[in-house]
């Protein structure tokens, strides 16, 4: 049974360290992370034996920079060592599991307490509020229809925090049909699928939905795509990043200046690939440090995305939470080409939006298959021009934007009736399954 009272003062102290003043912040941090470090030590079998096997002395590990001394934690070795990552204060079995959908190819499970639980959901309360979702607003997720279980009966009863999940699995035609009954006050979900909808609903030309803003998340759309959002719905977009192992870690406010990390629950960190970090402005991957899981601490865990630090810190919304500029997209989604030049999935969006005949593409997908061998799949809609000279179009324009030529790179482009989805429900718009090295 869910404790509501410990939830509601958990959002309340989440609110209020939105606002404290960058020394009593820093300070929190600190004693967060001395004591995260030192309780894993005691308790978690996995990281007594890797501290002492590495000689780390959880003494010396006082404030934030000293978790530069830590190694990396990878998706491979919580698979691997599971069991030993547990905390000897609690029974694994009376823990709360949660697996990941295994869309970069490493499905896996981490296991929270109750307590922990409520605190991921207020924190992730904490960046819908900040952009004017209300407690009794009609909320409606586009998501896994298993995620319908998460809200209480007191929740409906009350309508407090509640939403209703539309299955990301259904028709685009059904979801609107669904969308329209609820008439959502806050409309989120899958950025892919949010996009989706917009489509349809501009190509029906539908203003029978109205919500008073959109929130999306889960995965990376192109700045055009959040745009075409906004123009559709009439309404604010706002976007979120998030994995499922840590729940939220940051957020856009209605300034819109930068992505908020959840500085006072995560210790977030772009690094090289020596595990250095970079400075701010430059790209890093994201490896992050649990301020609040105690039955399985993560510490230092590179959850395989590529991120930008923002050099600048102020926001007009006061919020002293230090900013994150951009998320290029996943580690193993970057692209590599034969001569060894590296581009991040946003830069093929880019490339995709300015061909000529963009508008008269629904939907697409580009997975890298090889180093020289990309597969295109192309929904189109009501078009004048051929498949054909389509085609032609779309290699032209990526040989000639990438320096190459059909003897260095093949692009295969197929035309589709529908793209499926991940077995995550999400849409990824470029893929690599190319094994990446940093």
């Amino acid at each position: 049974m869910h404790n509501y009272l410990r939830a509601a003062y958990y959002l309340a102290s989440m609110m209020r360290r939105a606002y404290w003043n960058r020394k009593r912040l820093t300070d929190y941090q600190n004693k967060k992370v001395r004591e995260i470090v030192r309780y894993a030590y005691e308790t978690v079998p996995f990281y007594h034996e890797k501290f002492d096997r590495l000689g780390v002395k959880t003494a010396e590990i006082k404030t934030v920079e000293d978790l530069d001394r830590l190694p990396i934690l990878t998706k491979t070795e919580i698979k691997e060592n599971s069991a030993k990552m547990i905390s000897a204060e609690y029974d694994i079995k009376k823990l709360r599991t949660i697996s990941t959908s295994g869309s970069t190819g490493q499905p896996l499970s981490v296991y929270i307490t109750r307590k922990e639980d409520e605190f991921r959901k207020a924190k992730h309360l904490r960046a819908n509020i900040a952009v004017g979702q209300k407690f009794q607003d009609r909320w409606v997720i586009i998501t896994s229809p298993y995620r319908a279980k998460e809200v209480t009966t007191l929740q409906h009863v009350l309508g407090i925090y509640a939403f209703t999940p539309v299955s990301v699995f259904d028709d685009v035609t059904k979801q609107i049909s669904d969308i329209e009954k609820m008439k959502p006050n806050v409309l989120d979900g899958y950025s892919s699928s949010l996009l989706l909808l917009a489509k349809e609903v501009e190509k029906r030309g539908i203003d029978t939905i109205k919500p008073r803003f959109v929130i999306g998340g889960a995965e990376m759309i192109s700045d055009s795509s959040r745009a075409f959002i906004e123009k559709t719905f009439n309404v604010p977009f706002y976007d979120q990043y998030a994995c499922i192992e840590l729940e939220r870690l940051a957020w856009q406010c209605p300034e819109k200046k930068g992505y908020h990390i959840d500085a006072d629950s995560l210790i977030l960190q772009f690094v090289d690939k020596d595990g250095e970090e970079v400075a701010a402005e430059e790209r890093g991957e994201v490896v992050c440090t649990s301020l609040f899981n105690c039955a399985m601490p993560l510490i230092r865990y590179a959850v395989g995305d590529v991120g930008v630090a923002s050099e600048d810190h102020d926001c007009p919304c006061k919020r002293t939470f230090p900013l994150m500029k951009l998320l290029e997209g996943r580690k193993d989604s970057f692209v590599v080409l034969p001569d060894g030049r590296v581009f991040s999935p946003h830069a093929f969006c880019l490339l995709m939006e300015s061909l000529e005949f963009y508008n008269n593409i629904d939907h697409y997908r580009i997975i890298q298959r090889k180093t020289d061998l990309f597969d295109f799949y192309i929904k189109t809609n009501q078009i004048s021009i051929g498949q054909e000279s389509m085609k032609k179009e779309l290699v032209r324009h990526f040989e000639d934007a990438l320096n190459v030529s059909a003897n260095d790179i093949t692009f295969d482009v197929k035309f589709v009736e529908s793209i499926p989805f991940d077995r995550s429900g999400k849409l990824s718009t470029v893929v690599s399954e190319l094994k990446q090295a940093s």
